[in-house]
């Protein structure tokens, strides 16, 4: 009898220490096992990246806007002859503790939806209301985001541009004007690709 009763706390605490255990693993799992999310690139990095290449890049300056330079990005494979143009948006982010260069490279097939989205954006957005807090955005394939929200409390429409996508602080508020300045930046560049 007594040795049947230490036998049975004896297994019960050899399940608790397993179950501890395997409860400790599976948070374990979750909290590190997720798979990283590659970032995804642009037709442009790519064609840059690829080995075996001679690249020559130009960046060429079109403007400025609330502290983001709009750049046209020319690659040239001086082996091979072969070219390609991108747009590239460059901000500089300063604290008082950091500071770091945030970029975001949209590909040729990309601008005329980001135009589009900003044209409608001016025309469609800007001049409505909504009862509820409300985002609105274009989104590229590397995670570069223009858009806006609609603040209920001060009833008016914020517009801002995010160059990183898992990065706060890429992210620059803009007036409905600076949206408008950013519309024509990029009619320019687009009109030099």
């Amino acid at each position: 009898m007594f040795d049947s009763q230490f036998l049975h706390k004896t297994k019960q605490k050899y399940m608790k220490k397993k179950i501890t255990f395997l409860s400790i693993m599976f948070v374990a799992s979750l909290a590190f096992g997720q798979a990283k999310v590659e970032k995804q690139t642009t037709q442009a990095e790519e064609f840059s990246a690829t080995s075996g290449t001679l690249i020559e890049k130009q960046f060429i300056d079109i403007g400025k806007v609330k502290g983001i330079s709009v750049q046209i990005l020319k690659l040239k494979d001086l082996n091979s002859g072969v070219s390609k143009s991108a747009l590239r948006f460059e901000y500089d982010y300063k604290s008082s503790y950091t500071s770091d260069t945030k970029i975001a490279t949209l590909d040729l097939d990309e601008i005329d939806g980001l135009l589009k989205s900003l044209n409608n954006l001016k025309t469609k957005v800007f001049n409505s209301t909504r009862d509820v807090y409300t985002e609105i955005t274009f989104r590229s394939r590397t995670g570069f985001e223009a858009g806006a929200y609609y603040d209920v409390d001060k009833s008016k429409w914020v517009a801002y541009v995010k160059l990183e996508k898992f990065d706060s602080k890429s992210q620059v508020f803009f007036s409905t004007d600076d949206l408008n300045s950013m519309q024509v930046l990029v009619e320019q560049a687009k009109a030099k690709m």
